[in-house]
């Protein structure tokens, strides 16, 4: 800590805050300098822990707190897509133009960022009374594995902060989606007890678009 001293002339803006003496701090480092840095699991196991029990006060039901980490998640998506786009080449940095651009980017860039790896599926719904719904599939959320759900809360998916990220990401990219995470590996016989399946509703007037944009 004899690296750090209190900022010299204690404005009253920023009661409490120190720096380190070379003056520089994380908003110094370039963007691209991290691009390939990994978290420690058992730092990203804590944390995230501490946000699900944090979020888990004073809930009224399972949905309510699947809720609150929805909410935690979405301007983690914001932040992230820009971030994403930044880092790509000079030439592909531009948003999504289409519903099946913007997923594939969040089935391959988004989950390799976040989780080294893509997402194991992408589906359209095939129900075609729902053609504004689409499924990402994670076989085994990274965000579960560290988690201990009890007995009366069987139902709860804290995949729910990943849902939140992607509907970040869909909002940031103005294609306004609700985004839900659901157990499905939980059926007999299952090969992948985790799986979870996210489920992207796209709003009405970007489904408007995407027609339009399809007959041009």
């Amino acid at each position: 800590m004899s690296n750090l001293q209190p900022v010299k002339g204690g404005s009253k803006d920023q009661p409490g805050l120190r720096y380190p003496t070379s003056g520089k701090t994380i908003y110094h480092r370039p963007l691209n300098r991290t691009k390939a840095s990994e978290l420690s699991g058992s730092s990203f196991a804590y944390l995230f822990s501490e946000m699900v029990g944090y979020a888990s006060k004073k809930i009224e039901s399972i949905q309510d707190l699947e809720k609150r980490l929805n909410v935690q998640g979405h301007p983690i998506g914001l932040k992230l897509l820009d971030l994403l786009l930044y880092r790509e080449p000079p030439r592909s940095q531009t948003r999504p133009l289409n519903i099946i651009t913007l997923l594939h980017f969040i089935k391959i860039n988004v989950w390799q960022h976040l989780f080294g790896r893509a997402a194991d599926g992408l589906e359209k719904s095939s129900d075609p009374t729902k053609p504004d719904e689409y499924m990402i599939i994670d076989n085994e959320p990274l965000v579960n594995r560290y988690i201990s759900v009890p007995k009366d809360m069987s139902q709860l998916n804290c995949a729910a902060y990943v849902a939140g990220i992607i509907e970040g990401v869909c909002d940031g990219s103005a294609f306004s989606a609700r985004v839900t995470a659901h157990s499905v590996g939980k059926q007999e016989g299952e090969m992948w007890p985790g799986r979870t399946v996210f489920l992207v509703k796209f709003a009405p007037e970007v489904m408007e678009r995407e027609g339009y944009l399809g007959k041009g």
